[in-house]
């Protein structure tokens, strides 16, 4: 599922803009790096209370998480679709 991918991806723009590792990161939200890289790889369905995890360990609302992946697929439509 493509919003899957375009949320994974949103989280790890943010993780990275940090300078987080991923190990890092999962330690901070208090999951597992094996589950958070699933996230970011778009292969997990992560929770609300998951989804409050994440933004809380990167320092941003969950509402920025969800613009960012927004932004992400817009960027991947082509330039004829926009």
């Amino acid at each position: 599922m493509r919003s899957l991918a375009n949320f994974g991806s949103a989280v790890r723009r943010h993780r990275e803009s940090i300078g987080l590792s991923q190990e890092d990161f999962a330690e901070r939200a208090g999951m597992d790096r094996t589950y958070v890289s699933g996230i970011e790889r778009g292969s997990r369905n992560p929770t609300l209370r998951i989804l409050y995890k994440l933004a809380d360990a990167l320092g941003v609302q969950p509402e920025d998480l969800f613009r960012t992946a927004r932004q992400i697929a817009e960027e991947e439509k082509p330039s004829q679709d926009r």
